[in-house]
């Protein structure tokens, strides 16, 4: 279901369909002179081995240990250190309609950017909710799923399950299925250029593949996660402090979302198992 976005906020209709179905779309959020940056930036990030690094960055410590830059170094780059990747981070109708959502403050949590070739291959059923330690699942985490070239079928469909994000699934609990077809599932294949797809981190999803034709663009994916405070969150990036101690000292956030990137609504990277 595809709402109009005003950049003002949420409606009352939005804000019932996220509770209800666990997403909402924001087709043409990200306007298009920050939209004709973003897409060089990802280039970059991807031709230049930058996320290649990143991920090698994310390899899983000894368990129980606590990574810090001082001993294990970040990546020599983070995405939200690209000047469009920082502005859609904290671009403020994002923030506005997230702020609605939460109806508390919140946290910067994670940014992730990808550039998706013809025959990409799926992604299977899976969620992307990280757990806290209140371990109180009424506390929302969101991620903002961002199309800058929208989507048109050609490079694999976003498909949801509307209302799984309220039952208890492990994160990877229907995974054997690949991305087959669930009952009631909703594919999202038709998007203008700049949309968001803002989802419930609990809400299953996939990454279902489709034949490309000749000359199929490739797909620019931007993913950024946000959480409620109110409990800690575990970190999924070991260099965590680093990226949000450099967030602050680029003044991302200018000083409008105090909690935004604040270490204190975080415990300590462990090892995921």
């Amino acid at each position: 279901m595809s709402l109009s976005f005003e950049g003002n906020g949420t409606t009352s209709a939005q804000r019932e369909q996220f509770a209800d179905s666990g997403y909402i779309v924001l087709p043409g959020l990200i306007p298009e002179s920050l939209r004709k940056r973003l897409t060089p930036e990802v280039d970059h990030w991807v031709d230049g081995g930058l996320r290649s690094r990143s991920i090698a960055a994310c390899v899983d410590p000894e368990p129980g240990a606590d990574l810090t830059p001082e001993l294990d170094g970040p990546p020599p780059l983070m995405e939200l250190e690209m000047p469009g990747h920082g502005e859609l981070l904290t671009h403020e109708p994002l923030l506005r309609v997230i702020a609605d959502l939460m109806d508390a403050p919140f946290v910067f949590h994670h940014l992730h950017s990808d550039r998706h070739g013809p025959g990409i291959p799926g992604k299977s059923w899976h969620h992307d909710r990280e757990p806290n330690d209140m371990d109180d699942p009424k506390l929302l985490m969101v991620h903002a799923l961002h199309y800058l070239g929208g989507l048109d079928g050609t490079i694999g469909s976003l498909v949801v399950v509307p209302g799984s994000h309220r039952e208890s699934w492990g994160k990877s609990a229907l995974a054997h299925l690949g991305s087959a077809e669930l009952p009631g599932e909703v594919v999202i294949d038709a998007l203008p250029p700049g949309s968001t797809v803002l989802v419930d981190s609990a809400l299953l999803h996939a990454r279902r593949p489709a034949p490309s034709p000749p000359g199929a663009a490739p797909r620019y994916f931007v993913d950024a996660c946000y959480c409620r405070t109110g409990a800690r969150w575990r970190p999924v990036k070991p260099y965590w402090r680093h990226m949000l101690a450099t967030a602050r000292a680029l003044d991302l956030g200018g000083g409008r979302w105090p909690e935004l990137f604040a270490e204190r609504h975080f415990t300590p990277y462990s090892r995921q198992t």
